[in-house]
């Protein structure tokens, strides 16, 4: 994986949330305040546009009081992190064993061919980025994908076509029992 740098004005969090930051990290004993780091990496994309650029890193590591290396490491490790703008709609496509075996490749070039973007990339009106990820934890409900909070289990061609559909009416489509 190649890591394009991106750079972005530097950011802040408001004093709400770095009272909510700092609470974090007091749960944690002194010298092992870096637990903290995974959610406040989430903290910084839900307040910063949805990604991680080399600034909020850098914040997040002077925040910890830790190298910025360290942050860089955890963030471009787990895909669950976006290191570039995405779309307002992120589809993580499960690719692990369970879920390949119940056909999510299919999915996967469908939902490319739909969307006309190839995995990793963002759609054209910026509505849709895909992705894929490691195991989702839904090996029972494949194939499967993650838009936010949101599991969509059991796919076919015809649930992508609604899924699509809602997200771009604006409606978080809820997964329904099939």
């Amino acid at each position: 994986m190649s890591l394009k740098i991106i750079h972005q004005e530097r950011q802040e969090f408001s004093a709400e949330r770095m009272a909510e930051v700092q609470a974090l990290i007091a749960q944690y004993p002194e010298g092992k305040h870096k637990s903290a780091l995974m959610r406040i990496l989430h903290m910084a994309e839900e307040d910063f546009g949805g990604w991680l650029s080399v600034e909020t890193m850098n914040y997040v590591a002077e925040i910890l009081n830790i190298q910025a290396i360290e942050v860089y490491e955890v963030a471009t490790f787990y895909t669950m992190f976006n290191l570039e703008p995405t779309g307002k709609y992120v589809f993580e496509v499960c690719r692990t064993g369970p879920c390949m075996l119940v056909g999510s490749d299919n999915i996967i070039a469908y939902l490319e061919e739909k969307l006309e973007v190839k995995m990793g990339g963002t759609t054209a009106d910026g509505m849709f980025t895909l992705k894929t990820a490691e195991c989702l934890g839904a090996c029972g409900y494949g194939p499967m994908l993650q838009c936010g909070k949101q599991y969509h289990e059991h796919l076919t061609k015809d649930r992508i076509d609604e899924i699509i559909a809602s997200y771009r009416s604006g409606v978080v489509p809820k997964e329904i029992a099939r």
